[in-house]
């Protein structure tokens, strides 16, 4: 499994570094309860299909999405306004793209354009039973927490 999931958390770490210019520090992976409402307010969610299917998600606090997006633009936001929208979306669509060619050894990939899901400690629901969803939290800015979140068939 660890091959699979130490390229995520290189790739993670080196879209941080350069595009939001901090350093993430991975925890303990583990598998999310599909019936588990998690702690996130915003998910950047892109699909992977070809040779394999599943999904790759970054997920976070609004505090934290803010706290990025300003970073990145160096422009003060307040909620999740576009921006931040946008800035999530391009993070976990950088962070898929540069997963797909490290896997590509593996399997032929294609991913999906991003897509944001946001609201209160919403939840990530598969639809087939049989997929895990595994769970990477890093934390950023010191006291704050990104998930990267994958399920590949």
């Amino acid at each position: 499994m660890y091959q699979y999931i130490d390229p995520f958390i290189e790739v993670c770490t080196m879209v941080f570094k350069n595009m939001v210019k901090c350093d993430l520090t991975a925890g303990r992976a583990y598998f999310i309860a599909r019936e588990d409402f998690q702690k996130w307010d915003i998910s950047g969610i892109i699909s992977l299909s070809g040779e394999t299917q599943g999904m790759v998600s970054i997920s976070m606090k609004t505090e934290t999405a803010i706290q990025i997006t300003e970073t990145i633009t160096g422009i003060k936001h307040t909620y999740l306004d576009s921006d931040v929208i946008d800035a999530i979306g391009e993070i976990v669509n950088i962070v898929t793209g540069n997963v797909k060619k490290n896997l590509q050894e593996m399997f032929k990939l294609v991913i999906s354009l991003p897509y944001i899901i946001k609201g209160k400690a919403h939840m990530i629901a598969l639809p087939l039973e049989r997929k895990r969803l595994l769970c990477i939290p890093f934390k950023i800015f010191d006291d704050q927490d990104v998930y990267l979140s994958i399920t590949i068939d």
